[in-house]
């Protein structure tokens, strides 16, 4: 279960840009900025969180905003 969560940190965290990949002649780096890094992992949490929470209950963000303005 813990190489699950690290796995999907690392995933949104590549997606999201926070990890650079540098090369030179003698070796390889991978480079992560941890601020980036914090707010990749976390927008992705919330979309994931969101569209679970849309499947489940079958209403988007835009009704919900529509019947509020009603």
């Amino acid at each position: 279960m813990i190489k699950f969560i690290a796995a999907s940190i690392v995933i949104l965290a590549l997606i999201g840009g926070a990890v650079q990949f540098k090369s030179t002649d003698k070796d390889y780096s991978l480079i992560v900025n941890k601020e980036v890094a914090k707010a990749s992992v976390y927008n992705g949490v919330v979309k994931i969180y969101d569209f679970v929470k849309e499947l489940a209950t079958g209403v988007t963000n835009e009704e919900v905003v529509d019947a509020k303005a009603k």
